[in-house]
C-alpha cells in the first residue's frame, strides 16, 4: 500500500483526518496478530503473554502498512503496540543511509523508557536503537548516531538539533511514530515536529498515539498522515475504573501536615506527590526528607531544573523501588510507566483538567488497583468541579480522623464541595461571597469561560 504523507498546503489543511474510525480487534494471543516467528520469540522472551486491547487493535494495522491515529492512555501497553511493528519492519530489507524508524516523544524520561522497550524486545538481534534528548552531551549522541542505528527515539528539539548539524539523516526512513502527541503540542513542540516531518520521506508510514485528540492533533494528522485509520482505545471514563479517586478540603497552611498524616495512614508501596512548581517540589522534598519517620533515601525529587544525570538516577531509583516517595512536577505526568505505584497525591490541584487525568494515570497501571488523592483549598472548589466534569465522575470526600484541616484563625468560611448529579457546584455561602478578596488574588475569568474550556485560572508558570 502506498502511504504517501502529504506536506501542508499553503492555504492550510482541514482540521480533521478524513478516514473513519476502526473498532479495536480482540485477540487472546500475540500469535494472532500477524507477527513473524522472530518477533514472537522476542515477545515470549520479554514475558508478554496476552495482548492488551491497544496492542491487539493497532499491531495488525501497523504491520499492514496503514497510517494509524490511535487514541489511548498510557498504562495500556501502548509502547509495545508501536515498538513491535517497527521491529517487524526492520526485519525486512530497506534503504541505506540512515535510521529506518523515528519515534518522537515529549520528554527525556519517556525517550529513555521507549529506548529500553526497544532494547528489551530487540534483544539478541542486530537492531540497535539510540535515544537523543537534551540535557546530555551531544557529542556522545553523535558518536552513537555514527554507528548507523536502525531506530532513533528522541525529543523534537534535540532531533532538530542533530538535523541542523548534519549528524542525522532521514533519507532512509520507513516509519515515524509520534508518541504522546497531545503532550508534545501542549508544551510547544508543534513547529519542531512540523519541520521534522517535512524533512522525512513522503513514502513513510506514520503512527500517531495520543491520550486525547484535540484540534491541534487532528491538524497534524490531516497534514502529515495518509488516510489515517482512527482507532479509539480510550474507555468511556478518562480515569480508569480501577483507580479510586478522593479529595481533601484543606487550608494551604495545613497541606504539608495533611500529607504527612496521609502517608502514615496509607503506608503506600510507592507514591508520586505532584506539585505545581519546581520550587514547591524542592520544598516538599526537603521537608519530607527531614522527617524522622522516613529515611532520606526513601524520598526523591524530580523536576525540569535538575541535571539530566540526576533525573536519570532518580527515575532509576524509583523504578527499582529504593525510592518509595517521588515528589514531582508534571515532568513525569505522562509517559512514565512504573507499575508498582500504588498512590498518587495531587498536593497542588493541577492547573489543567487533562493534567489531572495523566497524573492519576500514573497508578492503576495495566489494570492494577490504585488510589489518587487531591488536596483542594477552599477557593479551589470550581477547579475541582471542572475536573469532575472532564472525567464525568464525582470524587469522594475524605477526612483523617483527629486531623483539623483548617486554620481556625478568623477568616471567611470555606467553600463546601457539594457534588450533584449534573456536576454543578453549589453556591458559596453569602458570608464568603461578600468577603473582600486578597490584594494579590488573581483575577478569575468569567465562570462561563472556565466551564466552557475546562481550564482553571493560571496562577503559576507551568513547570515541566
Amino acid at each position: 500500500m502506498d502511504n504517501t504523507a502529504g506536506h501542508p498546503a499553503e492555504t492550510g489543511a482541514p482540521a480533521e483526518p478524513v478516514c473513519g474510525a476502526s473498532a479495536p480487534q480482540a485477540a487472546d494471543s500475540f500469535r494472532n496478530l500477524g507477527l513473524s516467528a522472530a518477533t514472537l520469540a522476542a515477545v515470549d522472551r520479554a514475558g508478554y503473554t496476552t495482548p492488551t486491547p491497544v496492542q491487539a487493535g493497532l499491531i495488525p494495522r501497523a504491520i499492514a502498512g496503514v497510517d494509524v491515529l490511535g487514541q489511548a492512555r498510557t498504562g495500556t501497553g501502548k509502547t509495545a503496540s508501536f515498538v513491535l511493528p517497527i521491529l517487524e519492519r526492520m526485519l525486512q530489507p530497506g534503504r541505506a543511509g540512515g535510521p529506518r524508524a523515528l519515534v518522537l516523544v515529549p520528554t527525556r524520561e519517556l525517550a529513555v523508557q521507549v529506548k529500553d522497550e526497544f532494547e528489551k524486545l530487540a534483544h539478541g538481534s542486530k537492531i540497535h536503537c539510540v535515544a537523543v534528548y537534551g540535557g546530555k552531551p551531544i557529542k556522545g549522541q553523535i558518536d552513537k548516531l555514527a554507528k548507523h542505528p536502525a531506530v532513533v527515539v528522541g525529543t523534537p528539539g534535540r532531533v532538530l538539533d542533530h538535523m541542523s548539524r548534519g549528524t542525522i539523516s532521514f533519507s532512509a526512513l520507513d516509519m515515524v511514530t509520534l508518541d504522546e502527541a497531545d503532550r508534545m503540542l501542549d508544551i510547544g513542540f508543534r513547529p519542531d515536529i512540523e519541520k521534522i516531518l517535512r524533512r522525512c520521506p513522503e513514502s513513510r508510514q506514520t503512527l500517531l498515539l495520543s491520550a486525547t485528540v484535540p484540534p491541534p492533533v487532528q491538524k497534524i494528522a490531516a497534514r502529515y498522515m495518509r488516510d489515517p485509520e482512527i482507532m479509539d482505545f480510550s474507555t468511556n471514563e478518562l480515569a480508569v475504573e480501577t483507580i479510586e479517586q478522593r479529595y481533601f478540603t484543606v487550608d494551604p497552611t495545613r497541606k504539608f501536615d495533611l500529607l504527612v498524616r496521609l502517608l502514615e495512614r496509607e503506608n503506600p508501596r510507592q507514591v508520586i506527590v505532584f506539585c505545581r512548581t519546581k520550587r514547591g517540589t524542592d520544598k516538599i522534598h526537603e521537608k519530607l526528607s527531614r522527617r524522622r519517620s522516613l529515611q532520606a533515601d526513601e524520598v526523591a525529587c524530580i523536576h525540569g531544573d535538575l541535571a539530566q544525570s540526576v533525573r536519570d538516577r532518580v527515575m532509576r531509583q524509583f523504578r527499582e523501588g529504593s525510592a518509595r516517595i517521588l515528589v514531582a512536577t508534571d515532568v513525569v505526568g505522562r509517559g512514565i510507566d512504573v507499575s508498582s505505584v500504588s498512590h498518587i497525591v495531587n498536593y497542588d490541584i493541577p492547573e489543567f483538567c487533562d493534567d489531572y487525568v495523566h497524573r492519576v494515570g500514573r497508578t492503576g497501571r495495566m489494570g492494577r488497583e490504585g488510589i489518587a488523592f487531591t488536596f483542594v483549598s477552599p477557593e479551589e472548589g470550581p477547579q475541582l468541579t471542572r475536573i469532575e466534569m472532564r472525567i464525568e465522575r464525582l470524587l469522594k470526600r475524605d477526612e483523617i480522623e483527629g486531623f483539623d484541616a483548617f486554620d481556625r484563625r478568623p477568616k471567611p468560611a470555606p467553600i463546601e464541595h457539594v457534588p450533584t448529579g449534573d456536576f454543578h457546584r453549589a453556591a458559596a455561602p453569602a458570608a464568603e461571597a461578600e468577603a473582600e478578596p486578597a490584594a494579590d488574588a488573581p483575577k478569575r475569568p468569567p465562570a462561563a469561560t472556565l466551564l466552557g474550556k475546562g481550564r482553571g485560572p493560571k496562577r503559576h508558570r507551568r513547570a515541566l
